[in-house]
């Protein structure tokens, strides 16, 4: 069916006047009327938690709220202290978030805030007439110092606009469920952690601080939160930073990254150089090419980026794509996490630094914060620590254009490696960090029909390994993340006849393939995630609005450790989920 359409839509747009792709919006809102007569589940395929077959030794609601016409208004905010029914310590910790919404809406960004601390940032489904819902679940054991702390602030951010138009409310409630009972197998999918390797050093993990799990302490680099605690950062000279001064006796640091991307800059990865948009004279403000790097530096000094993985919001290319089943990473958004343990030679001397965070060639606008996990060692107030390595070469970058009016390719290479190493000398012992981080870039941007057939290709490589070693030279932790994000779209613009100079009707035909496919390993511990989705479909759009369409989306989701194995498949098609199938069995997931 979807072939048929596309021949006669291609012949059909030789005889009609063109609408270059890059002009037309980005961002829709789907038909109210829904494809389903009762509420309809939404859902993003993640692999079950350890915790998931355990009843929960308590339960906390933190968050019934509704969210209507909050724009621009004050967060919503409660208090939270540990039950006294169920105090702590626990084995593990899972947010359980659930949201509800019907009528017309746009997509919005969410995120939920303990002390200032982000620990949860996601964004939400386009409701229908009928009405959606969906739930999520997210292991927060690593910010169990926050949730042993009492009289502490949670904060949740959803900016949403409810008036004659847009009609749809968001009713949210999030619990926060404690398990005291031991998970078995041990779950160490601990992304800041590095555990010891077994065997290859004679030491407890209670003996070597490095290894204590979650963190002791956790400090925000955040805004002041009136609108949230995240900073908004709206060009590539926008930087915002917060000073700290580290404890005397830290023996670990990692700095987790949350990031979303927004308004001009929510498909950085298909935006032109501004040459192209300046030449063809185009009104468009998505520009400033197709590469963005999220940086941090500390007192000025680079210390370690991220190409962040590019999700795709539920209104974001076609709406229609992302019904029942939303699009990776759309309900949880991934943290990124940099080990600053090897820069501690500087860094406790007792004085403010100031930790700076930015976007490299940004626009607007961008949504970062981040957390500093701290580990301690509890048997002495002050530790000896020298960096010994600092190697960060430049970022290098190419960049290659060729276009002829609307017609043309544009290319950008960029790739950095960096490694640093410094130890730490407590009672455990004098332990030395490596941490090597590299990322490898491609994006090719192509047009052509007079600008009306656009081809995106990106390809994104990271790598990031932590090792520590101990005066002997063994190698005692290490932590191993490899990371590749394929991502491919096209889209073709067909205007059709126009009944008055108002309207602006055209076809938008738009397939896309991304995926997320990541190789871990953590001490002893090693898992694989393979993540993918294709999306293929039309829809007939009035401005921003979608007035109908057609779409199926396939999604293939394999995870593998050391303990169990998890599959899942799925298709969509018309807004219905077709095809649902999930094995545990290893022998399919390979």
């Amino acid at each position: 069916m979807f072939n048929h359409y596309l021949a006669f839509i291609f012949f059909f747009s030789f005889l009609t006047e063109t609408i270059p792709t890059l002009t037309a919006p980005a961002h829709f809102l789907k038909p109210l009327k829904s494809r389903t007569s009762q509420a309809q589940e939404y859902l993003e395929l993640s692999n079950p938690l350890p915790s998931d077959h355990l009843t929960p030794s308590c339960s906390l609601t933190i968050i019934h709220h509704s969210f209507a016409n909050t724009i621009n208004s004050s967060p919503f905010s409660t208090s939270y202290s540990p039950s006294s029914d169920c105090p702590p310590p626990w084995q593990r910790i899972v947010l359980e978030f659930h949201v509800d919404s019907s009528g017309d809406q746009y997509d919005r960004i969410a995120g939920i805030w303990l002390d200032g601390a982000e620990i949860f940032r996601t964004s939400t489904a386009e409701p229908t007439e009928s009405g959606i819902f969906w739930r999520v679940r997210k292991d927060i054991t690593r910010y169990s110092s926050l949730l042993c702390k009492p009289q502490v602030n949670v904060t949740m951010v959803l900016e949403n606009i409810v008036n004659d138009i847009y009609t749809g409310v968001y009713h949210v409630h999030a619990s926060f469920l404690f398990y005291k009972e031991n998970i078995t197998p041990d779950d160490v999918r601990f992304p800041s952690i590095i555990f010891p390797i077994k065997g290859d050093y004679n030491l407890s993990t209670a003996d070597l601080g490095l290894f204590q799990t979650p963190s002791d302490l956790i400090i925000p680099i955040c805004s002041d939160g009136r609108r949230g605690y995240w900073f908004q950062v709206e060009s590539e000279s926008d930087f915002h930073f917060k000073r700290v001064r580290f404890p005397k006796n830290t023996l670990q640091v990692v700095l987790e990254l949350y990031v979303s991307f927004h308004g001009k800059d929510e498909f950085w990865y298909s935006n032109p150089p501004n040459s192209y948009i300046q030449m063809n004279n185009l009104t468009t403000e998505r520009g400033n090419g197709a590469y963005r790097e999220v940086f941090v530096t500390i007192d000025g000094k680079f210390v370690g980026s991220e190409v962040v993985f590019p999700v795709v919001f539920t209104g974001g290319l076609n709406p229609l794509f992302w019904e029942p089943i939303v699009a990776i990473g759309d309900f949880n958004l991934p943290s990124y996490d940099l080990d600053l343990t090897p820069f501690l030679g500087w860094l406790l001397d007792g004085k403010f630094h100031e930790i700076r965070i930015g976007v490299d060639d940004a626009i607007s606008y961008w949504l970062v914060n981040a957390n500093l996990h701290i580990w301690v060692d509890h048997g002495s107030s002050k530790v000896e620590a020298k960096s010994v390595v600092y190697d960060s070469p430049a970022l290098t970058i190419q960049r290659q254009e060729a276009f002829r009016l609307l017609d043309g390719s544009f290319r950008i290479k960029a790739k950095r490696k960096s490694e640093f190493a410094g130890w730490v000398k407590s009672k455990a012992g004098n332990f030395t960090t490596i941490v090597s981080q590299e990322f490898r870039l491609t994006n090719l941007i192509r047009f052509y029909f007079n600008g009306t057939y656009k081809v995106v290709q990106q390809r994104v490589k990271a790598r990031r390994d932590s090792r520590i070693r101990a005066d002997s030279g063994n190698l005692v932790g290490r932590a191993l993340t490899r990371r590749r994000y394929p991502l491919t779209v096209i889209t073709s613009t067909v205007p059709l006849p126009q009944k008055s100079k108002k309207e602006d009707m055209y076809i938008l035909l738009t397939n896309v393939s991304h995926a997320l496919n990541e190789r871990r390993v953590n001490g002893d511990y090693s898992s694989l995630l393979y993540n993918r989705q294709d999306s293929e479909g039309w829809m007939k759009v009035r401005d921003h609005s979608v007035l109908a369409g057609e779409t199926s989306t396939w999604q293939r989701y394999r995870y593998r450790d050391m303990f169990s194995c998890y599959s899942r498949t799925v298709l969509a098609n018309e807004g219905k989920l077709i095809v649902d199938n999930t094995t545990f069995s290893c022998a399919s997931s390979t």
